[in-house]
């Protein structure tokens, strides 16, 4: 028994051999028939072979911060409907490779809603990357310097999703239109994107330094995406001690 023990092993069959052993141990398997005891043992394995995949994508999409969707407040007026944002979460936009803009002011918790889809969707299989724009285009810069920006851009290539959080924030120079330009087009239609952003729609072109740049970045964002327009005020205040301890004196 011990030679296949370490046959099971080097196989790497792990969650098998701890349910094989479970089963030696415990006399509640004893009466099972071969097949039974069989059944239980490949279910262990593809389990733990599934939650190992997980515990990769999740760490690949690098999200920070854990989010989940019971965490998510549907009740706090902000216009985040529920029924859009579960839909959202099941992911056939991804599947359809379309992307989506997650757009509202500072504080209404668009990172937090994009952790949680992209947490959502890592569970369903989707491999994420959750990056915020100014570290994208530094990542790039520094594999341009090191000679791995080919591999760095294929990589991003391959991701389902690829989150982009803080999205126009600070103006692209004509360089970094063209960085942005290139991912764009190694995604397009291929693979889906999530802009989260507190500048709206309307103000992304004069961010862009280059005009004809600005034109086929947004030509390849704008027609292909959904939108969800978050409002209201910032999460931070609302949830702030100081909030409450303010509301009470004035009652």
């Amino acid at each position: 028994m011990q030679q296949t023990i370490e046959q099971l092993k080097d196989l790497k069959l792990f969650g098998f051999l701890e349910a094989w052993q479970e089963q030696q141990t415990l006399k509640t398997y004893h009466d099972l028939s071969f097949d039974e005891r069989l059944v239980l043992l490949v279910e262990r394995e593809h389990l733990r072979r599934q939650n190992q995949r997980l515990q990769r994508r999740l760490a690949q999409a690098r999200l920070p911060i854990h989010a989940s969707l019971d965490g998510v407040d549907f009740d706090v007026p902000r216009g985040l409907r529920k029924v859009q944002f579960l839909e959202l979460a099941q992911g056939q936009w991804v599947q359809d490779r379309l992307s989506l803009i997650l757009l509202g002011p500072t504080g209404v918790g668009k990172s937090f809603l994009a952790s949680v889809l992209a947490e959502h969707l890592c569970r369903q299989g989707h491999c994420v990357r959750y990056i915020k724009t100014a570290d994208l285009l530094l990542e790039l810069k520094l594999a341009k310097a090191d000679g791995s920006f080919q591999k760095l851009r294929k990589q991003f290539a391959l991701y389902s999703l690829l989150v982009l959080d803080e999205w126009l924030r600070d103006p692209l120079s004509v360089m970094e239109a063209r960085e942005i330009l290139d991912l764009l087009d190694d995604r397009f239609r291929k693979t889906s994107c999530l802009f989260v952003t507190q500048v709206p729609v309307v103000q992304w072109h004069p961010q862009i330094q280059d005009p004809t740049l600005a034109d086929a970045i947004l030509d390849r964002i704008v027609h292909d995406s959904i939108r969800l327009s978050l409002k209201g005020e910032s999460m931070r205040k609302l949830t702030s001690k100081l909030t409450s301890q303010k509301e009470q004196g004035d009652s």
